[in-house]
């Protein structure tokens, strides 16, 4: 497996399977990278497998997360290597947004699913511009033909594929997703669940337990008055728990799929989650 660096070091691995990252790799990422070996093997011919390691700062809306992120390459390396990748690309900044006099990186129009809903888009101003701009052009540079995301950032997906069936009318990209990958209790794995207390990470259980009780409602409204009573009796800080159309996140049809979103702090860490609605099971997941 290669690391690399620049832009032209990638022009071997061009058309491949491209799981774009920002480190701090876990057992969720694994599984994400060994979907693109599978994808990969299944082309004839054989293509490369690509993961990125780049911590965007356009779609952090504090500075002190971004400054605080973990980073640790030649971990991610390792475990990139042993999933079945063929390179790591961990570009520098520059190279991802080149100083003055080269031209700023431009933001990509934004997908209604980026703005409308009133979820991540509420409470993470900007995050989708930066979301997409780093995405566009971690796409140009890679020229994956399949990038595989997965599904724990439910609305951050939606607008990977809205913004690719704009950007790419050609179909030259396409996105596979991934299910959530779950530590054995239940908690959705993040890179962020290291910085849980013990006692904290017992009250994150409540996430998916309160998934599991929204899906125990017919009705959106009694749905997400269950998940929030799980929440708080916990004493998680609840920024959302709603129930949405799958695709758009607006208000559910019944003729639709849908699914429930949950994005709450455990003590000074955000986690989200989400599951399909009605009738999660927890030991299905």
């Amino acid at each position: 497996m290669r690391i690399v660096r620049d832009v032209d070091g990638l022009a071997p691995f061009f058309r491949g399977v491209f799981v774009p990252t920002m480190g701090a790799l876990h057992a969720g990422h694994e599984a994400l990278i060994r979907r693109a070996r599978v994808l990969a093997d299944g082309c004839s011919p054989r293509r490369p497998v690509v993961v990125s390691v780049f911590v965007n700062p356009t779609q952090f809306n504090e500075k002190k997360d971004f400054d605080t992120y973990p980073r640790d390459l030649d971990t991610d390396a390792v475990l990139a290597a042993s999933a079945g990748a063929d390179c790591v690309f961990a570009p520098p900044s520059d190279v991802i947004y080149p100083p003055p006099p080269a031209p700023p990186i431009p933001v990509p129009p934004l997908p209604r699913v980026a703005a409308a809903p009133g979820l991540e888009d509420k409470h993470r101003p900007s995050h989708f511009a930066g979301v997409c701009q780093v995405c566009k052009r971690l796409f140009d540079l890679v020229r994956p033909s399949v990038a595989v995301f997965g599904e724990k950032d439910w609305q951050q997906l939606k607008v990977i594929e809205a913004l690719v069936a704009s950007e790419f009318p050609d179909e030259s990209l396409r996105i596979a997703s991934h299910p959530i990958v779950r530590e054995p209790d239940g908690l959705a794995m993040s890179s962020r669940n290291v910085r849980l207390s013990p006692a904290e990470r017992r009250r994150a259980l409540a996430i998916c337990r309160a998934l599991v009780e929204a899906g125990r409602h017919s009705d959106p409204s009694k749905a997400e008055q269950a998940a929030r009573v799980v929440l708080m009796a916990n004493r998680l800080q609840v920024e959302y728990a709603a129930v949405r159309d799958a695709r758009t996140l607006e208000s559910p049809r019944p003729d639709r799929p849908a699914r429930v979103l949950i994005a709450a702090w455990a003590g000074g860490t955000r986690l989200i989650d989400n599951a399909p609605w009605p009738g999660f099971d927890l030991a299905s997941a």
